[in-house]
């Protein structure tokens, strides 16, 4: 750490401020001392080929279809500020060489790597972080909830000079918040070109097109990352090119031996068992087996059994998001506790998992997730399944005889019945398994099976009892969107429909402290509060990958790291690389009748 001093402190942010504006005795980090976890072995170049579902409806990384694109090549995948090393959590450097943090618990100085380039060649200045928050402002790029970010979250960025910037955050956060903010894979502060981003037209002077989303529809921007778009076939195939050995990344230690293959092609399949198919023929170089029965029952054809086509089975440690049954607190019954406790426990998530999952995933220890680190309590565990306890509970809750079909009644004649909702057809087996093992405690549990995005609009509309949902998560847990009573309504994800004054009161004070400690303890705080009122059944989680690939594909050991969470792909630690001589060995081999022993690799490094 080195720290430097300075003539004056900056009393408010402006866009005119000078490099002697700097404040005085900042803490200079950079964290260049941690562990490499890539290869000296890898080595440069050949195509790494592998498949989309569907071909892009658009190139562009923000604006209308931009999800289901490729974006991740031009946003998520690329370089940020800074990133968390993938083993010890600590920031290490991305286009910025080092940082230093404001008193003011909303300011983070950044210095640029003056050797970045963007993929066509211009240099990477603080220009384009300027240029960056006009763009995510703009309303032409017709992206809500960019705008929305970037306006409620982000104040100012300031150029100090052309390789200095300060970021200045909305609200006051912990220091570690604020670099979460600043580089989320998804939305952080990334430069955007704006040596590209040139307007022909521009009637609102924000120095954006006014018909930005025609023009930019099918023009590849310039990325900082070491991949550019370099063929497209409509319909067909895209092919990204790697920038070269002399790519900027890596003269950052944290960079070399990684982004190893010149190409990547990725040709359309739009059915998953046609392209598993191309797959085996070798027409792939890697195919996912994530699911259990592509893992223990299809991934055994002669190729495997041949030795050329190997599996790989690493553990992560990745964030999991909240999810399992989310018990809709605002229908009738379910808004008493002891219905709810007794759900949670006929709920046989884990038998789920041993039964109709081959013991293949993990049960959540709780139902807001998992992977936050010291915001997570150190004593979460899923209450398991105990239909004796369960009919305890509902007989406090007044469901005290048996019907004639063994559900449980009230004085009432009320049925103990409630609907579980779901989107994905192939989820149907493991929710009627705990439909078969609810009945030990007396419950029912009907299937509500809604097609795809309907569901979870239907779970918007709190139309849903119990929800069979999974939702995505970062680091630092959030709480209101999922929690708050001012969230307690249709078009949120307060799932649960939960209202409560102490909830919410914990909820402010969570989102307004700035000690870590202090947050944290919070933090357990709401956690316990879900448990004890029975808010959501934690489901399952998938901390690993799985992928099949011919034997020319090779990786460092240990192949994983916490956050690996695609081995063979280029936008995520991309540690892999393709062996030329192994493969024209193996070519050779199949042409003459050779065959090897079958390998499979289990990486349990970093099982749970």
């Amino acid at each position: 750490m080195l720290k430097l001093s300075a003539v004056a402190i900056i009393a408010a942010l402006g866009s005119a401020a000078q490099a002697a504006d700097l404040p005085a005795d900042l803490t200079w980090v950079s964290n260049m001392d941690e562990p490499l976890f890539a290869s000296p072995e890898a080595k440069f170049g050949g195509t790494l080929r592998t498949h989309m579902a569907s071909f892009p409806q658009t190139l562009r990384s923000v604006g209308p279809d931009s999800n289901s694109g490729l974006r991740h090549h031009f946003m998520d995948g690329v370089p940020k500020l800074a990133a968390r090393h993938p083993n010890t959590g600590k920031w290490i450097p991305q286009l910025a060489q080092e940082w230093a943090f404001g008193d003011d618990n909303q300011t983070v100085y950044f210095k640029l790597d003056p050797s970045a380039r963007w993929s066509d060649g211009e240099k990477v200045t603080a220009d384009d972080y300027l240029f960056m928050l006009k763009y995510y402002r703009s309303k032409d790029i017709i992206s809500p909830w960019y705008n929305d970010f970037f306006t409620n979250k982000i104040e100012d960025v300031v150029k100090l000079d052309d390789y200095t910037i300060a970021v200045k955050s909305v609200v006051k956060m912990t220091n570690d918040e604020l670099m979460v903010q600043i580089n989320l894979p998804s939305n952080g502060l990334q430069p955007r070109p704006e040596h590209f981003f040139k307007p022909k037209k521009d009637e609102n002077n924000d120095g954006i097109d006014d018909n930005f989303v025609r023009r930019y529809n099918f023009k590849s921007e310039p990325t900082t990352g070491p991949y550019f778009m370099d063929k497209v076939k409509k319909g067909k195939s895209v092919t990204f090119k790697h920038v070269g050995k002399d790519w900027w990344g890596y003269s950052n230690r944290y960079y070399q031996n990684r982004y190893n293959v010149e190409k990547v092609r990725y040709t359309v399949i739009r059915d998953s068992d046609i392209a598993r198919k191309h797959f085996e023929k070798g027409n792939l170089d890697t195919f996912g087996l994530i699911l259990p029965s592509l893992w223990h029952e299809k991934a055994n054809t002669k190729p495997y059994q041949d030795g050329y086509i190997h599996k790989f089975w690493g553990y992560n440690q990745v964030v999991q998001g909240a999810g399992g049954l989310w018990i809709n607190t605002a229908q009738p019954l379910l808004d008493d506790r002891f219905v709810r406790a007794g759900v949670t426990y006929a709920t046989d998530f884990d038998g789920m998992i041993a039964n109709v999952l081959r013991g293949d995933y993990a049960r959540k220890p709780h139902g807001m997730g998992f992977g936050h680190g010291g915001y997570d309590r150190s004593d979460n565990k899923a209450p398991a399944f105990v239909p004796e306890l369960a009919a305890e509970y509902f007989a406090k809750a007044g469901f005290d005889k048996i019907g004639p079909d063994g559900i449980r009644v009230n004085a009432d004649g009320k049925r103990l019945s409630f609907a579980i909702t779901y989107g994905y057809q192939p989820h149907t087996p493991r929710i009627a398994y705990l439909k078969e093992q609810a009945k030990q405690a007396g419950l029912e549990f009907t299937l509500n099976l809604v097609d795809g995005s309907s569901a979870f609009k239907y779970v918007l509309e709190k139309k849903h009892d119990l929800a069979f949902i999974n939702m995505g998560g970062g680091e630092i847990p959030a709480y209101w969107e999922y929690l708050h009573s001012a969230n307690a309504k249709p078009q949120t994800n307060n799932h649960t429909n939960f209202r409560s004054p102490e909830m919410d009161k914990l909820i402010d004070s969570y989102n307004k402290e700035f000690d870590l400690k202090k947050k944290q303890t919070i933090s357990h705080q709401i956690q316990k509060m879900v448990s004890d009122e029975y808010l959501i059944v934690p489901g399952y989680m998938v901390p690993y990958t799985r992928e099949g690939y011919w034997r020319w594909l090779k990786y460092p050991t240990p192949a994983m790291t916490k956050q690996t969470d695609s081995l063979f792909s280029v936008v995520d630690l991309a540690t892999f690389w393709i062996d030329e001589e192994e493969k024209k060995a193996t070519l050779s081999a199949m042409k003459k009748g050779k065959t090897f022993e079958p390998v499979t690799v289990i990486d349990d490094n970093y099982k749970l």
